[in-house]
């Protein structure tokens, strides 16, 4: 319960000030089984000094108790610093009874620690109190009510992300036991295991034995089965090198080809499956990032999760800086010059972005002209490739601001 005494002065401050609109400040310091949490007003005083919550119901609701002893006619800010999906509970939590927050980068909280002291003392009760004082010092800009829908379609986009690696793991593992097995198989693909016709084969057949037992008849299934298959002359080409492969016939090896592309095609499968719905919630949003040529549903839904959307930003810039893709500056008495790329942004959201960014060139010649020019200019091709990246999300920002296509 709450005394008398801790919350002697919190009312009384409006009042003290004849109505003047009080401030209060309520740093949290997120972890994974607890939180903690340290609330000030404007002035300083302190109103409840660093208490430690769970991260369950009953301490949900002994925060709330805290937060509603305070005037709810005054200003109560609410930081809290963006630590994955550790908040995700208590984000909807705050925003379903009323109180709005913002969300800062840890990195911020760590500078801002630094720049006013000198100790190196890292606590979760001291950090706590250090995002009550940074807000005091910034605009405050609090996450917008949406947080639901949009947490659920960057959670979907990341878990893609997740199996892709996954699914390039097992990957590999078939090309190795393949190199035991079939050895001229995957350099008849021109190392491509991953297309429809190359699978298909090794699914159906998966020895050498087999697929030089294939006929016309094999091919003719083939062809009706998938769009795009090779011609009967490779067909052919690839039935005389299973006769006459180096590989070995093992019985082990058989069964652990078999094994992984059956986890393989699991996975595939499971990657199709959340494919179609992040399209489907993507749909709902009012994003216009997949209306860019070279830009995917599935991409333009894993850019617009991260960024959470464009309403977070007041220009390009924020959105570079948020993304990692800002240059790093220095300047010094005569001396003023661009340095690397700097990259303390989302590493998830900057990787979906430079993975998009040849397919954008591509469908977009004034782009594409663009990034020859940096090429010829010098630039290394990522380096291009990263200029690139800039105008893509400088198109973006005022494509969602402007709601045009």
């Amino acid at each position: 319960m709450i005394t008398k005494k801790e919350t002697s002065g919190t009312k009384s401050s409006a009042n003290q000030e004849g109505g003047v609109l009080t401030m209060y400040y309520v740093g949290i310091d997120i972890s994974k089984y607890k939180h903690d949490c340290f609330i000030q007003n404007e002035n300083g005083e302190v109103i409840f000094n660093t208490f430690t919550f769970s991260n369950n119901n009953e301490g949900f609701a002994f925060l709330l108790e805290r937060l509603k002893s305070l005037d709810q006619s005054q200003k109560i800010k609410i930081g809290l610093e963006a630590t994955g999906h550790y908040g995700d509970n208590l984000k909807p939590f705050l925003e379903q009874n009323g109180y709005d927050f913002m969300e800062i980068n840890p990195l911020l909280i760590s500078n801002f620690i630094s720049a006013n002291s000198l100790r190196r003392t890292k606590t979760d009760k001291a950090d706590s109190q250090s995002i009550s004082l940074y807000l005091m010092t910034v605009e405050y800009k609090p996450y917008p009510v949406k947080s639901y829908h949009i947490q659920s379609l960057k959670s979907l986009t990341r878990t893609r992300e997740n199996l892709i690696k996954e699914r390039s793991k097992y990957l590999i593992r078939i090309t190795n036991v393949l190199d035991k097995i079939f050895p001229e198989y995957k350099p008849f693909f021109k190392e491509n295991l991953k297309s429809a016709t190359c699978m298909y084969i090794l699914n159906k057949y998966l020895t050498p034995q087999k697929i030089s037992r294939m006929n016309r008849e094999s091919y003719n299934k083939m062809s009706k089965q998938l769009r795009h298959t090779i011609s009967y002359a490779r067909f052919t080409t690839l039935r005389n090198l299973a006769k006459n492969t180096v590989g070995t016939s093992d019985d082990i090896y058989l069964f652990e080809l078999e094994s992984l592309l059956e986890i393989y095609k699991t996975i595939n499968n499971k990657i199709q499956d959340i494919e179609d719905k992040i399209i489907q919630e993507y749909r709902q949003t009012n994003s216009h990032i997949h209306t860019i040529k070279g830009i995917s549903e599935v991409s333009a839904a894993g850019i617009y999760a991260e960024f959470g959307g464009v309403h977070n930003f007041m220009n390009p810039n924020q959105m570079l800086a948020f993304a990692g893709l800002e240059s790093s500056r220095y300047q010094s008495g005569q001396e003023n010059f661009k340095g690397h790329m700097v990259k303390h942004g989302s590493g998830h959201l900057r990787q979906i972005i430079m993975n998009v960014v040849d397919t954008f060139a591509l469908n977009n010649p004034v782009i594409y002209d663009y990034q020859l020019k940096k090429i010829k200019e010098g630039k290394h091709w990522r380096v291009a490739q990263t200029h690139v990246a800039r105008k893509l999300v400088r198109i973006i920002f005022y494509l969602e601001k402007s709601h045009t296509f």
